[in-house]
């Protein structure tokens, strides 16, 4: 297989060691001048240049997978592992997903809302706040209870409000109770709807702190972590 770097002794072609090839990089180094963000001179090392490569070629518009073959990895994970992400691109990148997908949908769904429009807008979700809770209708829909919050399956109880819910559901029994005794039979009937809709509401926190007791913390992965999994030069899977 031919090799990048060669030198001529006699008539043959033989390479060029891996330490020559760093001491040239290193004198080209020294004779720029050039330092880097702390100052200390730069330091390249031959596979230095593989990442460079990778990098330049697929922010150039190489299909990775091409890019892949020329690198000579088995995995196109390793490709992309090589290749650096560099802020501007990102936000480049973003802009332009925005921009295509933009020229794809009608434009009068980007066009500047109303006051009218934006105060309804933001007032959707002054609705939404509730003294149990919140509410998760949908914008645009109505309320389909009437805002009998206990019976709504919308209503996000916080388990902050517990005590405020079992004080409801008490006065429902109570008034239950009292209809029950001054036969009113219709009155009964609806208030055990909402009492229903009490218990499940209940129910629904004591699972909520329950889930909350039995959590386990993962934590959060530390740079040492990462930096575990990052290929570097020599390693046995940049193949």
């Amino acid at each position: 297989m031919p090799v990048l770097f060669q030198h001529h002794v006699g008539a043959d072609s033989r390479p060029v060691s891996a330490a020559t090839i760093r001491r040239w990089i290193t004198a080209a180094l020294e004779g720029t001048g050039i330092s880097d963000a702390s100052g200390q001179p730069l330091a390249f090392k031959p596979h230095d240049f593989r990442r460079i490569f990778a990098t330049d070629a697929i922010m150039n518009g190489m299909p990775p997978h091409i890019c892949q073959l020329l690198m000579g990895h088995s995995s196109i994970t390793t490709t992309m592992g090589y290749k650096a992400v560099y802020p501007e691109e990102a936000i480049s990148g973003h802009r332009a997903f925005i921009a295509r997908r933009r020229e794809q949908r009608p434009s009068g769904e980007y066009r500047s809302p109303t006051d009218a429009e934006w105060e309804e807008f933001l007032g959707h979700f002054e609705r939404r706040r509730l003294a149990l809770g919140d509410c998760g209708r949908a914008w645009g829909s109505s309320c389909i209870h009437e805002h009998a919050c206990t019976r709504c399956s919308l209503l996000r109880a916080d388990p902050a409000q517990k005590q405020r819910l079992e004080d409801i559901r008490d006065n429902l029994l109570a008034r239950i109770a009292e209809a029950d005794r001054e036969g009113w039979a219709g009155e009964a009937e609806g208030l055990k709807v909402s009492l229903t809709g009490a218990n499940n509401k209940l129910a629904q926190i004591e699972l909520s702190l329950a889930r909350r007791a039995e959590a386990v913390s993962l934590g959060i992965p530390s740079y040492r972590d990462a930096a575990a999994a990052t290929l570097s030069p020599g390693d046995p899977r940049d193949r």
